[in-house]
């Protein structure tokens, strides 16, 4: 079927966008209605007036690109003004509807009103640039939970690239230590339509564990059907570990406190049961009872010796703290060392930075904690052929000390309790469980600090941090 020129005409009037009909020089032909009824470039008042105040300079380029290229269709956004009190923002749509040879063009202008398309845009582009730019981890998933968009600080946190993380599921980062029942309750509430508030602890790409506080808003659609789900993160992974330290940090102080009375209503009663069992000792024969008489005395030297630790800790040291070669320290550490009968099987590899500057620290000190943590990684080579590794380095603000074996390493979920006191993984009797605690209280009142790594089967690494303040090298 053909329209007829009469329907073209109804089509023409009926059409909801403003439509008008302009000559080569811009001149107003013709509009439908639903131009008609906005002024300035409306009505038959406005025939002889100009099309190019309306479009500005956008639609005068491409009229006059149109002209020169007999180009016959082009569409362009543009403030379109009909009159100063009425102006949008429109999507142009020109047309060439007549001109072939030597007949004077005309052109069909379509002015679709799009300010509320370009409004939502506009918010889409302001969400777009914040999402990019904020430092705060954030995803966005479908309703089934697979990851359709992730901004570049979640990408960092995460350690993985956003064309790994979209398409899967966040579950991905999952690091175990929240349970089913953890999940459940949380994905009830956001089918439900309601946000979600808590704390994460998730595990990188490498398998460290980062923490973060969480915000997981159900996406609603115009029927509040849930077509997504947006999650802004905030890192707290230093938070969590400075709330540690503190943790550590009153442990130690308690225990401080308490070392001083555990030395006086232990200490003076042990002094004299030792003294009672040397003279036994020394005056029976029987050698059963001199037999377990030593075995008396070597727990009561157990016992002082872990109530020394303890007081050493406690009370404000009385060494000498004066400017002190870390390497020298080492070195006595090492010879201490090397002459037990445990490490016959043991390669020391001893590599020190010789220009360290001096600092300043009480020696005696800190050759205890060398020799805890060597003696720690003595025992955790066990037997066969091992190695332990010493290295000394410079750094900008600190020097660094590196121990390093390749024993059996230490289990995860032993990790965090290696520097509580009385915590050991030795056999009963061959280990107090205050080494490493005092060595960091030692290292601490330094103001260093000491890192641990480790693996199962795999060895372990102890880095002791001292700073440089202080020291002849500033």
């Amino acid at each position: 079927m053909t329209l007829s020129d009469e329907m073209y005409k109804k089509i023409f009037e009926l059409h909801t966008d403003a439509i008008i009909v302009i000559a080569a020089d811009g001149s107003v032909a013709e509009c439908n209605p639903a131009a008609c009824k906005r002024r300035k470039i409306a009505g038959p008042e406005s025939q002889s007036r100009s099309i190019h105040d309306a479009w500005g300079n956008a639609g005068d380029r491409q009229f006059a690109h149109m002209l020169l290229t007999d180009e016959q269709a082009c569409t362009f956004r543009t403030t379109f003004i009909f009159s100063p009190g009425d102006q949008v923002f429109a999507e142009v749509t020109m047309v060439r509807i007549t001109g072939s040879g030597a007949e004077a063009p005309l052109f069909l202008v379509m002015v679709k009103d799009i300010s509320e398309q370009r409004k939502i845009e506009l918010d889409l582009l302001r969400f777009s640039e914040v999402t990019l730019h904020t430092v705060n981890p954030i995803q966005i998933t479908d309703a089934n939970g697979k990851i359709i968009y992730v901004n570049p600080a979640y990408e960092r946190i995460s350690g993985y690239s956003k064309e790994e993380l979209l398409g899967r599921n966040p579950n991905l980062l999952k690091s175990g230590m929240h349970d089913k029942e953890f999940w459940a309750k949380i994905w009830k509430r956001i089918l439900g339509g309601k946000e979600w508030v808590g704390h994460l602890q998730n595990r990188r790409k490498d398998g460290s564990f980062f923490h973060s506080e969480v915000v997981i808003s159900p996406i609603l659609d115009e029927h509040r059907t849930v077509i997504g789900f947006v999650g802004a993160h905030r890192d707290i992974t230093e938070q969590k570990q400075l709330e540690k330290q503190l943790v550590r940090s009153q442990k130690m102080e308690t225990f401080g406190t308490l070392a001083a009375g555990i030395a006086h209503e232990v200490g003076n009663p042990l002094t004299s049961i030792s003294s009672i069992v040397q003279v036994i000792q020394r005056t029976t024969k029987d050698e059963f009872a001199r037999e377990k008489l030593e075995l008396v005395k070597n727990q009561i030297n157990r016992i002082t010796k872990i109530i020394r630790e303890l007081v050493d800790f406690s009370r404000p040291s009385a060494y000498e703290i004066k400017r002190t070669d870390v390497n020298n320290v080492i070195r006595d550490a090492l010879n201490i060392v090397q002459y037990g009968k445990k490490v016959q099987n043991i390669t020391f590899k001893v590599q020190l930075y010789e220009a360290l500057p001096h600092i300043a620290v009480v020696s005696d000190q800190l050759v205890q904690v060398f020799l805890n943590i060597l003696m720690n990684a003595v025992d955790a080579c066990g037997s066969g052929a091992h190695s332990i590794g010493v290295t000394s380095r410079l750094s900008e603000r600190s020097i660094e000390i590196v121990i390093r074996d390749d024993g059996r390493g230490i289990a995860k979920e032993d990790m965090e309790k290696i520097f509580d006191p009385f915590f050991t993984t030795k056999e009963v009797g061959k280990g107090t469980g205050l080494g490493l605690w005092v060595s960091l209280g030692i290292v601490k009142n330094f103001g260093g600090d000491i890192q641990v790594s480790s693996e199962l089967e795999q060895g372990t690494k102890f880095t002791i941090s001292l700073p440089l303040k202080g020291s002849l090298h500033e």
